[in-house]
């Protein structure tokens, strides 16, 4: 891409399907509630993925500021609402790279990437011109056009989408969204054009391509979750792997979303397990034992930028 294509894109910006129309190089912001200015919140080594992510040394990942879908339960609501971070320009998220891998990061992990995608280009191809020679992990919402993933063919191996919701009154209700579905199905379409099926490091088994879908199970929805799971299972079998998490966390007010105002049981999640074993799911990820709570968040106070 070069540089004006990148600004092009952000001149009149449509990355995501909020197709916000506004000129972020001169100052405007759309849904995502970002700048043509990169602004990340954490660039460190993360060791709370799926393990072929993490591995022993943990996964190089940098948290970007601002999203285009902003779920009301979110973990990670204060980068996703633009309330933490700090900008950077390309040159140095390139260095950020360069950095994550002298650390011994596993891979580089890019969360929350969409709004950005024109200057991760840019500083992915600076950086490959200098040793970057990891694996690029790119870990979205999946609420994004697979027009702006063709931008990063060649330069992301792993693609780690979120699939969150079957249901169009699900998703307007808590990300303002009802065509997430036929967006993000769309999408990991795309990723798995892209990334294919999983390839895995034979003496270590970290991943080193292939595309991973989380599902997040949320309170009473189990047959939403059924639903996303029979669709995957349908269209891709086992060239994916699917990660179905247990880890919501209310964390909302009290009152304004009433029905996740509590963690997911131990019966809903099995509940989800067993009919992912029935329809035959075999590739994937549970979790096990206590994982929703505050201590998976990390701290978004600007380490390594």
């Amino acid at each position: 891409m070069n540089e004006a294509t990148m600004k092009d894109l952000l001149t009149d910006c449509s990355l995501c399907p909020r197709r916000c129309h506004v000129n972020r190089l001169s100052g405007q912001t759309g849904y995502c509630g970002q700048t043509g200015e990169i602004k990340a919140a954490r660039a460190g080594l993360h060791l709370w993925e799926e393990p072929c992510i993490s591995g022993r040394t943990g996964s190089g990942t940098v948290f970007f500021s601002g999203c285009s879908l902003k779920c009301v339960f979110c973990q990670n609501h204060d980068i996703a609402l633009g309330r933490a971070g700090r900008e950077i320009s390309a040159e140095r998220l390139s260095e950020i790279f360069l950095e994550l891998k002298a650390r011994g990061a596993c891979n580089i992990n890019l969360v929350t990437p969409t709004h950005f995608v024109p200057q991760i280009c840019t500083a992915l191809r600076r950086a490959r011109t200098k040793g970057l020679d990891i694996p690029v992990v790119y870990n979205t919402g999946s609420y994004e056009w697979a027009s702006t993933l063709r931008l990063l063919e060649g330069l992301v191996d792993i693609y780690l989408p979120d699939l969150k919701y079957f249901s169009p009154a699900l998703s307007q209700r808590y990300a303002q969204a009802p065509d997430y579905f036929s967006c993000a199905s769309e999408a990991i379409a795309e990723m798995y054009r892209q990334a294919g099926d999983p390839v895995f490091d034979p003496d270590t088994g970290m991943m080193k391509r292939g595309v991973i879908v989380r599902h997040l199970i949320l309170p009473g929805q189990t047959g939403d979750s059924k639903k996303i799971l029979r669709y995957l299972h349908n269209t891709y079998g086992n060239h994916i792997l699917v990660s179905i998490m247990n880890q919501y966390t209310p964390l909302m007010p009290a009152g304004q979303f009433p029905e996740l105002d509590r963690k997911l049981s131990d019966q809903e999640y099995q509940r989800v397990l067993k009919f992912a074993l029935e329809i035959g799911i075999e590739n994937g990820f549970l979790q096990e034992g206590e994982t929703a709570g505050e201590s998976f968040i990390p701290p978004f106070d600007g380490e390594g930028l």
